[in-house]
């Protein structure tokens, strides 16, 4: 019967982006362990940090993740009781929501163990972000994108964060086409590390085909790779004041800006929500999912509270020119998840002195929409993206 490796004392610091803490047991692993023992491991919480081959790495990463996706979903215990119990029609629609909303937190929860699995195969690096392993190839600049240039100190980090910032590398090279933008070349998004890519293309068709109140100032909250202020700039917007609390984000804006030539429209500024003063046209593009995020790049999709969603709807009076329109571009997923009501959602724009004008509506395009398999795919066949055109109440 074979021993258990002996824990490792003497580690350089470690690294997380997510903010996920230091694994409390680390071992030296190499080319002869055993995707079964590395699994095991891994699941106790023991981080793997690695000493052989670099590719034999990934490879035994691709075998864990085999091995995790093989794990049964669990299913709520509500789930069951739906199934079994017959009800009213307005029970069921508790019963369903209640579901949806459990059988979402469970899927959360069964993708923050896989990531925090996953996440024990470690890889060292060294102070100028070289990586001391056998057939490692030169990864310095995609790590200097994603930190900032090497401070000189030896660290460690897990291999599936590392190959997140190659794969974001790779995105920032190539850039995202985005069609309301105009023709090729002239038309592409370049996002950074840490910054959502606007993947989803039916919520910027709605921005651009909606008709503009007013085009001598636009405000645009949270301006993330900058693509919604590209884009009110191409549409004729001569000034914009574009916010954001990120200072990747602002960066990313600038670049993109800059290679579209369009910052000379735009005034970037890092700002909680609002900049000062009031705009005839006020657009946001909150997260649309009211749940805890796991990693910075998460902030996109999730607000824990509606937080964002809420001080936007909370501030829009204060900032809105007399007879301005707010535009908020929000999915109604979280409905059919069970996160948020409409009636919600309607009353935090009253609460705002807000009227609604008006709302158009988009029904997805994104493979998750179509695909079957997907966990949440009963929400997510129902899911519609809106552009609620809101003013201020009389």
């Amino acid at each position: 019967m074979s021993q258990a490796p002996e824990p490792l004392t003497d580690l350089p610091t470690w690294r997380a982006e997510s903010g996920a803490p230091a694994p409390r047991r680390v071992v030296r692993a190499d080319d002869t362990l055993s995707a079964d023992s590395a699994y095991r491991l891994a699941c106790e919480g023991t981080g793997l940090l690695w000493q052989g081959d670099f590719h034999n790495a990934r490879q035994l990463l691709q075998a864990l993740m085999r091995r995790a996706e093989r794990k049964p979903r669990k299913v709520s215990k509500t789930s069951k009781t739906e199934e079994a119990t017959p009800s009213t029609d307005a029970s069921a629609a508790t019963l369903a929501a209640a579901s949806a909303a459990q059988n979402f937190h469970l899927h959360r929860q069964a993708l923050g163990q896989r990531a925090r699995t996953l996440g024990m195969v470690l890889v060292p690096l060294n102070g100028d972000y070289t990586i001391p392993l056998r057939r490692a190839p030169d990864l310095r600049q995609a790590c200097t994108e994603a930190w900032g240039p090497a401070a000189g100190e030896a660290c460690m980090v897990s291999l599936r964060e590392l190959l997140g910032l190659v794969g974001a590398h790779e995105w920032r090279k190539k850039g995202l086409e985005i069609p309301a933008l105009g023709e090729p070349p002239n038309n592409r998004i370049h996002p950074h590390y840490g910054v959502f890519s606007p993947v989803r293309g039916e919520y910027l068709d709605l921005v651009a085909s909606t008709p503009l109140p007013d085009k001598t100032l636009a405000f645009d909250i949270g301006v993330g790779t900058g693509v919604l202020s590209a884009l009110l700039a191409k549409r004729g917007v001569q000034r914009i004041v574009a916010t954001d609390l990120d200072p990747r984000a602002l960066t990313c804006a600038r670049e993109n800006l800059k290679r579209l030539q369009r910052i000379d429209k735009v005034e970037l500024v890092q700002a909680d929500l609002f900049p000062e003063g009031q705009a005839p046209l006020v657009v946001c593009n909150p997260p649309w999912v009211p749940a805890r995020p796991s990693s910075p790049i998460e902030h996109a999709v999730y607000d824990e509270g509606s937080r964002m969603l809420r001080g936007f709807l909370s501030g829009l009076r204060e900032h809105l020119s007399p007879q301005g329109e707010g535009w908020l571009i929000l999915s109604d997923l979280a409905e059919h998840l069970g996160l948020r009501s409409r009636e919600e959602l309607l009353g935090w724009i009253a609460e705002g002195g807000l009227t609604v004008l008006g709302r158009h509506d988009v029904r997805p395009r994104h493979g998750k929409a179509a695909d079957v398999s997907d966990p949440l795919h009963a929400a997510r066949a129902k899911e519609v993206t809106s552009l609620w055109r809101l003013g201020n109440a009389v």
